[in-house]
C-alpha cells in the first residue's frame, strides 16, 4: 500500500472511517459562514449602524464611516488579527498529536460568539461587531487545524476527492440550515416574530448547529502523533514560536508553494469577497429584500454541492491546476454578469447565483487539496495558517477594495466590477506554479494526475 506523510499504516477501511467523520467538520463550520457569515450579519450589521448614524455617518476610532462599508471594516479587521494568530495556532497544532481537540475547542469559543449575536439589538454595532470577529476567528483557527488534518487521513491520490467531498458536506449542512432560516425570515411576519427577531434567532441556530456536529468529527480521528518537529526549547507558547520562526526561515527552500500561496492570496480575496458582499450588494444596491437574498444563498449552496463534486471528478481527469484555472475564468465572467444585473429583476440574479454555486466549491475544495502537495511532512497546520490567514470570508485586500470603492463611489457596482483584478492576478500567478517541481521540494509523492 502506498502511504502519503503522516498518515502511517493506516489501512483504507480506517482512512475511511476518519475521513467520514472529517467531512462534517465542513457540514458544522459552514452553518456560522452561510447562515451568519454569508447572508445576515452585514445588512443586519448595517441597519444596527444606521440606527447609531448621525448624517449617515458613524464613528469608528475617530473614523468617520458609512454604515454600508462598516460590514466590510469589520471583516478587514478581523483578517489583520487572523495574520498575527493564525501562524500561532499552526505552529501550536503541529507540535501536539490533539489536533481534534484543539479544533473542537475554537469551535465551541466560535460558536459561543456566534450565538451571542442574538443580543444584537437597538444601535449596540459595536458589540454585534465584537462578537462577528472573535467567532469569524475562531472558525477560521478551527479550520486551520481541521485541514491540516486532511494529509493525515488521505493520501496524495485520494485528497482531490476528499476535499471536495468534505465542501459538499459543507454546503450541505450549511444550506439545509439556511433553508429553515429562509423560511422563519420569511414568515416572521405572520407568525407574530418580526424579521428583527427572526434574524437573530437564525443567528443563534448557527452557533448551536456548529457547536453540535462538530462533535462529530472530535469522536472519530485519531490523535495523530507529530511528525518532524523542530528541537526548540522553552515553554508550549515559547516552542510554539520557535517552530514557526524555523519554519518562517524555510519558506524560502519551497518557492513553489509560496507562488501558490500569492496566486491564492489574490484569487481567493476575490471569491471571499463576493461572498461575503453578495448580500449587502443584493440588498443594498439591487433593491431585494433581506428573505429574497436568502433563497439566492440557499440556492447558491445547494447547486455547490454539485459543484465541488463535479469539480473533483474533473480533477481527476486534467489536474486540480488546470481546473481551478478554468472555475476562475467562471468567476470572472460572474462578476461581469453582476455588475449589469437590473435592480429588482430576480431572473438575472438567479443565473448570477447558479454561477456562483457552480465555482464556489470546486475552486475553493481543489485549492486545498492542491496545496496540500507542498507541504512538507509535519509542518501542515503551519502552512494551511498561512493559507487561512486569506481564506473563509477573511479576506483583506478585497473587503478592503470593496468597501474603498464604495466609500468613493457611493454604489456598488462599480464595487463589485473591481474584484475582477483580483480573479487575473491570482489566475496568471497560478499559471506560473510548476506542481511536479513543489511536490518535489515538499517530499512528497506525485498523485496520478498532476
Amino acid at each position: 500500500m502506498s502511504t502519503s506523510a503522516g498518515i502511517g499504516d493506516f489501512s483504507p477501511a480506517e482512512r475511511t472511517r476518519e475521513q467520514k467523520g472529517w467531512f462534517f467538520t465542513d457540514w458544522a463550520v459552514s452553518a456560522f459562514q452561510t447562515t451568519v457569515a454569508g447572508v445576515l450579519f452585514a445588512p443586519y450589521l448595517i441597519e444596527i449602524a444606521k440606527a447609531a448614524a448621525v448624517d449617515n455617518r458613524i464613528d469608528v476610532l475617530g473614523l468617520s464611516v458609512a454604515p454600508g462599508a462598516l460590514p466590510s471594516y469589520v471583516i478587514t479587521f478581523s483578517t489583520l488579527l487572523s495574520a498575527l494568530i493564525y501562524p500561532l495556532v499552526g505552529a501550536i497544532a503541529d507540535r501536539t498529536s490533539r489536533k481534534p481537540d484543539l479544533m473542537v475547542g475554537f469551535a465551541w469559543a466560535g460558536a459561543l460568539c456566534a450565538a451571542l449575536l442574538f443580543f444584537m439589538t437597538g444601535d449596540n454595532w459595536w458589540f454585534g461587531s465584537i462578537m462577528f470577529i472573535i467567532a469569524n476567528l475562531c472558525a477560521g483557527a478551527a479550520v486551520v487545524v481541521s485541514d491540516s488534518i486532511l494529509p493525515l487521513i488521505s493520501t496524495e491520490d485520494e485528497r482531490d476527492r476528499v476535499s471536495s467531498i468534505g465542501w459538499a458536506y459543507g454546503y450541505a449542512g450549511g444550506g439545509l440550515l439556511l433553508a429553515v432560516n429562509f423560511l422563519l425570515v420569511t414568515f416572521a411576519d405572520p407568525i407574530g416574530l418580526g424579521t428583527e427577531l427572526a434574524v437573530r434567532i437564525s443567528m443563534l441556530s448557527a452557533g448551536l448547529w456548529w457547536a453540535g456536529f462538530i462533535i462529530i468529527p472530535w469522536r472519530r480521528i485519531r490523535r495523530h502523533e507529530p511528525a518532524d518537529v523542530e528541537d526548540v526549547s522553552g515553554g508550549v507558547v515559547a516552542r510554539s514560536f520557535g517552530q514557526l520562526f524555523v519554519t518562517l526561515k524555510e519558506l524560502p527552500k519551497y518557492p513553489v508553494a509560496l507562488t501558490f500561496l500569492l496566486a491564492y492570496l489574490f484569487f481567493n480575496d476575490g471569491i471571499q469577497t463576493v461572498i461575503s458582499s453578495a448580500s449587502i450588494y443584493g440588498v443594498e444596491e439591487l433593491g431585494f429584500e433581506t428573505g429574497t437574498m436568502l433563497g439566492i444563498y440557499l440556492l447558491v449552496q445547494f447547486v455547490a454541492v454539485g459543484g465541488a463534486i463535479f469539480f473533483g471528478r474533473l480533477a481527476k481527469v486534467f489536474g486540480a491546476k488546470r481546473v481551478i484555472l478554468g472555475g476562475l475564468v467562471g468567476w470572472m465572467a460572474i462578476v461581469v454578469v453582476a455588475y449589469f444585473v437590473p435592480e429588482q429583476t430576480l431572473v438575472p440574479l438567479l443565473i448570477v447565483g447558479v454561477g456562483i454555486g457552480l465555482v464556489m466549491g470546486g475552486t475553493q475544495a481543489l485549492a486545498r487539496s492542491y496545496f496540500s502537495l507542498f507541504i512538507p511532512a509535519g509542518k501542515e497546520a503551519e502552512y494551511f495558517s498561512l493559507y487561512h490567514a486569506m481564506d473563509r470570508g477573511t479576506s483583506w485586500l478585497g473587503t478592503l477594495v470593496f468597501g474603498l470603492v464604495y466609500q468613493l463611489t457611493d454604489s456598488y457596482r462599480p464595487a463589485i466590477l473591481a474584484l475582477i483584478a483580483f480573479f487575473v492576478l491570482g489566475g496568471a500567478l497560478l499559471a506560473l506554479v510548476n506542481t511536479a517541481k513543489g511536490i518535489e521540494q515538499a517530499g512528497n509523492r506525485a498523485p496520478q494526475r498532476v
